[in-house]
C-alpha cells in the first residue's frame, strides 16, 4: 500500500513546500514517517515471518532508490533556478579543490614511486625495462589517478559534507531554510555539485603528474632506466582516448561522491525518527563507505564500455 501511495504524493505535492506554511510537511518527511511507522508497528512480526521480513527490506530498498533519485534530480534543477550561486560555489571549490592538493598529491608521489619499482621488477624479468614509463604512465591516468583521487576527496571533503549537512539536519537548520522558502537542495547541495564537477578533473590531472614524476625518480633516478625510453614509452603509449577515459570518470565520481555524501547527510535519523550525534556519525560513515563502494563499481562499468 505504502509503495503505491509514495508515488502519488511526489507527483501531487510541492516537494519544497514547508512545514510552516499551511501546515503541510515536506513530502520527502511524510513518506519518511509512513514508512518508519510500517516499520515499527510491524517489527514483531516480522521476527515471525521471514518473507514479510524480507519484503518490508526490499520496500524500503525501493524507497530509498526512488528518494535518492528525486534528490538528485532536486539537486540537478537547482543549477539552472535563481539565484546565481557563484560564492557558495566559489567556497566550495576552495574546500573541496584546494584543501584537497596535499592529500592527493602525497598519495600519487608514493602511488607513482611503488608502480616504478613494482614495474621495474617485473619487467626486468622479461628484459623490457624501457617499457617502464608506458606501464606508469598507463596504470595512472586510466585507472589508478581517477580512482585514488575519487577515494580520498570521498575521505577528506564526502565526510565532511555528510557530517555538516547531517548537523543541520538535527539542530533543524533545515526546517529552518524551509521555513524561509529557500530550497535547501539548491543553497546546500547544488554548490557543491558544481564545484566538485569543476575541481575533480583538475585533482586527476595533478595526481596523475604526480604520480609519473614519482614513478620517474625511482625508475630513472634509483633504477637506472633510460631517461629517454621512459618518456617515449609514456609519450608514444597515452594518448588522448587514455586521457578522455579518467575526465569521463572524474565527471561521474563527482556526482556519485556529492549526492551520495550529501544525502546520507540531508536524512540523517530521518529514518530512524531520532535526531542526534549517534546519527550524524553513522551518517558519515555510510556516506564514506557507499560512495567508495560506488566509486569502485562505476570505475568498472565506465571501463568495460570505454575500453
Amino acid at each position: 500500500m505504502i509503495l503505491t501511495l509514495c508515488p502519488i504524493q511526489f507527483i501531487l505535492r510541492n516537494p519544497f513546500t514547508s512545514g510552516c506554511s499551511g501546515g503541510q510537511q515536506h513530502d520527502f518527511d511524510t513518506v519518511s514517517n509512513s514508512i518508519s511507522f510500517e516499520k515499527n508497528s510491524c517489527r514483531g512480526a516480522l521476527m515471525l515471518n521471514p518473507i514479510e521480513s524480507l519484503g518490508a527490506y526490499a520496500l524500503r530498498q525501493v524507497f530509498s532508490a526512488g528518494r535518492l533519485g528525486l534528490f538528485f534530480i532536486y539537486t540537478i534543477r537547482g543549477i539552472v533556478m535563481p539565484p546565481a550561486k557563484f560564492w557558495p560555489t566559489l567556497k566550495q571549490i576552495q574546500f573541496i579543490g584546494t584543501k584537497s592538493f596535499v592529500v592527493v598529491g602525497f598519495t600519487a608521489a608514493f602511488t607513482g614511486m611503488v608502480l616504478g619499482l613494482q614495474g621495474y621488477h617485473t619487467l626486468a624479468k622479461f628484459g623490457s625495462e624501457g617499457l617502464l614509463g608506458s606501464a606508469v604512465g598507463l596504470s595512472l591516468v586510466r585507472e589508478l589517478g581517477p580512482v585514488l583521487t575519487a577515494l580520498m576527496v570521498t575521505g577528506r571533503a564526502g565526510s565532511a559534507m555528510a557530517a555538516e549537512i547531517g548537523i543541520m539536519r538535527i539542530e533543524e537548520q533545515i526546517d529552518a531554510l524551509e521555513c524561509m522558502a529557500i530550497d535547501p537542495f539548491s543553497y546546500l547541495i547544488t554548490p557543491r555539485l558544481i564545484a566538485s564537477i569543476i575541481c575533480l578533473p583538475l585533482l586527476i590531472a595533478f595526481c596523475d603528474l604526480i604520480g609519473i614524476l614519482g614513478g620517474y625518480v625511482i625508475g630513472v633516478g634509483l633504477l637506472g632506466v633510460n631517461q629517454g625510453a621512459f618518456w617515449d614509452g609514456l609519450t608514444s603509449s597515452v594518448d588522448w582516448s587514455d586521457l578522455s577515459m579518467g575526465f569521463v570518470k572524474s565527471f561521474c565520481f563527482s556526482v556519485i561522491i556529492v549526492c551520495v555524501c550529501t544525502y546520507k547527510g540531508f536524512y540523517a535519523g530521518v529514518d530512524e525518527g531520532s535526531f542526534g550525534p549517534e546519527q550524524v556519525g553513522r551518517a558519515t560513515t555510510d556516506a564514506v563507505v557507499i560512495s567508495s563502494i560506488a566509486v569502485l563499481i562505476g570505475d568498472y562499468v565506465i571501463t568495460s564500455i570505454m575500453l
